[in-house]
């Protein structure tokens, strides 16, 4: 069952339930380091792009995974690699739309595969934690909105791992404008770390303009996609927030529909929340495919291209 996200997670300061949970937070961790020990690296012989996180959800891999295949699928012959979660059945068929992937239960046996299909690129969506093969390049994303939250490690905060785990990291990738503190406070784990910075921006937005939008997501952060509705001066009348990669019930959509019929406004969504509403007729709900613009778009391109080439 998917959960939202506890608010102490991203707050500056640390709270009774972030301390309290602490001891755990530190025995999961150093399970990890143990575990690090005891894994054999894999070799092959094509190059690996990794695109993950440290902070969970929210941060943009999808999306950026697919702009990573759409940069090099004129000169290579890229694949995206995806682990099969079953409660991740909308970013696979969010990928399924865009590029050609591979689902696996293992990473390294859907690398076989792809080197069996002949396919010259691999793209992880996720998989930073996953130590058991090299990687050509690591990329890790942040939003310069939740940044490392409260900086704790589950459960007592919003990391998968501490910053110490940057030192595998080659690339950060940053959804938002410049911070240098923000560069600062990474390179204090890795002083080799390259930023670039990206942002968002809605596909197909003119049908929504001058119209009353109720707004809904089940994404790793909805305020994010919310204040994006706003920085496009969409008239949001009501916002509602639920789990990462929920499933929404019929009565929740009930809900929604009561809610169109109060406010005389459109019902409006994520790309990923439209593909898991098929069942409830994805005629009655606007959609706002979310794209990627790149600060630097050539530079990043030249980056990536030196490393796998």
């Amino acid at each position: 069952m998917n959960i939202n996200k506890p608010k102490f997670w991203d707050t500056k300061h640390q709270t009774f339930f972030s301390i309290f949970l602490l001891p755990i937070s530190y025995f999961l961790q150093l399970l990890i380091f143990i575990k690090k020990f005891f894994i054999t690296k894999k070799k092959f012989n094509v190059p690996i792009i990794c695109v993950g996180n440290i902070y969970i959800g929210g941060t943009g891999k999808t999306p950026l995974a697919i702009k990573i295949f759409e940069f090099f699928k004129e000169k290579k012959n890229p694949v995206i690699i995806k682990k099969n979660y079953k409660n991740q059945k909308d970013e696979i068929e969010l990928l399924n739309k865009y590029c050609k992937t591979i689902l696996c239960k293992e990473r390294s046996e859907g690398i076989k595969k792809a080197i069996e299909k002949k396919f010259d690129l691999i793209i992880l969506d996720d998989g930073y934690q996953d130590l058991s093969f090299n990687k050509k390049l690591n990329i890790i994303c942040f939003n310069t909105r939740q940044k490392i939250g409260n900086g704790q490690t589950i459960p007592a905060g919003p990391l998968r791992e501490n910053l110490a785990s940057l030192k595998y990291c080659n690339i950060v990738l940053i959804n938002g404008s410049k911070d240098l503190n923000f560069e600062n406070k990474l390179k204090k784990s890795n002083s080799d770390l390259k930023f670039f910075y990206f942002k968002y921006f809605f596909e197909k937005i003119d049908q929504f303009k001058n119209k009353k939008l109720i707004a809904f997501a089940g994404i790793g952060n909805p305020d994010n996609f919310f204040s994006l509705m706003k920085e496009h001066h969409l008239n949001v009348v009501e916002e509602l927030s639920f789990p990462d990669h929920h499933d929404y019930t019929e009565k929740e959509i009930k809900n929604l529909f009561n809610l169109e019929e109060k406010y005389k406004a459109k019902l409006v969504t994520t790309e990923k929340d439209y593909l898991r509403i098929s069942q409830y007729g994805r005629k009655r709900f606007g959609v706002l495919p979310i794209k990627i613009k790149f600060e630097d778009e050539n530079k990043f391109i030249r980056e990536v291209t030196e490393v796998i080439k």
